[in-house]
């Protein structure tokens, strides 16, 4: 036993310096320590041996486990640095690679684009929170609890009096609450609701304005609106202006643009009709101007809101909103 164990100790150390690539050294590791290997069944055998011969085979057989171990890990660490060594230097003269940048995203690029014309036409950004008061994103804007306009929004709740903020509105409200009339202003941002399909995601972006001081009329509403459609669309756009209603604006309207696809012809983006509805708008509710304390008879306004996903869609041409949050390079790419 004591024989075999020193020969299987000289011919396995032989094997394993002499192994050429991993391959063969895998090989003969399964030879000497696989269940089947030379050095399990003769351990084995250590029962069968005189008791009085076992303390001292048992001690011989872990000597040679442990040396052939330790010599299967130099010849692998040295195999693993001769790979290393072999590799092709490194040459400095060639051009490099250039790593891939990354791009404004659509609706990000089109938010700035609708921010920049408004503030051309004399309107300054404001922005606010993002988890709002009831009192800011419904009450102050004449939508009281059991008004049936709560309904429509699809709120998601924090708690009873807290929301993830359905619509950039509150903001009018509190830049009315800090500053007396003129105000003239829009606020761009992240707007949640509970809501998801090929033109709804629970989060989206809008752009909300609100122009309030003396004398303003329905008109100057329009007259504003149709200019920013031809800047975003292009001049030959045709527009028109259908009654709504939206609970903190009195008379209100939604604003329509010709398809921009079929040219008013009607396809599958605009359900046949030819139009397509971009922002909802009208005068402000006297309602509104009590909770800042503004004198109803004094100032009037107006307000707006649109969504910029859906502004994008229809400037690009892209008939599902989940594209923009997918993150797949090939259509983020193109833009």
């Amino acid at each position: 036993m004591k024989e075999a164990l020193e020969r299987l100790r000289e011919q396995g150390l032989s094997r394993l310096w002499q192994a050429s690539d991993p391959e063969q050294l895998e090989s003969i590791r399964i030879d000497l320590f696989g269940r089947k290997g030379s050095l399990p069944a003769l351990m084995k055998n250590l029962g069968r041996a005189a008791p009085e011969e076992r303390p001292e085979l048992g001690r011989l057989a872990n000597r040679v486990k442990s040396e052939l171990e330790a010599a299967l890990e130099q010849v692998r660490e040295r195999m693993v640095q001769s790979k290393q060594t072999s590799l092709p230097a490194l040459d400095v003269t060639l051009p490099g690679r250039r790593p891939a940048r990354g791009g404004v995203h659509p609706v990000t690029r089109v938010m700035w684009e609708i921010c920049e014309l408004f503030e051309r036409m004399g309107f300054s950004v404001a922005e606010g929170p993002e988890i709002e008061t009831d009192y800011y994103n419904f009450e102050a804007l004449n939508i009281p609890r059991d008004h049936p306009a709560r309904d429509m929004q699809d709120t998601l709740y924090v708690t009873e009096s807290v929301v993830l903020r359905t619509h950039t509105s509150p903001m009018q409200v509190r830049t009315m609450e800090r500053r007396r009339p003129p105000v003239r202003i829009i606020a761009p941002g992240k707007v949640y609701r509970r809501d998801s399909d090929i033109t709804h995601t629970p989060m989206f972006h809008q752009v909300e304005g609100l122009l309030v001081d003396r004398g303003v009329r329905f008109g100057d509403l329009k007259g504003l609106l149709i200019a920013f459609a031809h800047r975003m669309f292009g001049s030959d756009v045709n527009v028109r202006f259908r009654p709504s209603f939206f609970p903190f604006t009195e008379p209100s309207a939604e604003m329509d643009i010709q398809c921009v696809l079929c040219k008013g012809s009607g396809c599958r983006l605009c359900s046949q009709t030819g139009w397509l509805e971009i922002l909802g708008c009208g005068m402000v509710d006297p309602n509104v101007y009590r909770f800042v304390n503004y004198d109803e008879d004094e100032i009037s306004g107006f307000a707006f809101g649109m969504g910029v996903e859906r502004i994008t869609m229809l400037k690009y041409g892209i008939d599902d909103i989940r594209l923009f949050y997918e993150n797949d390079v090939r259509f983020l790419n193109q833009f």
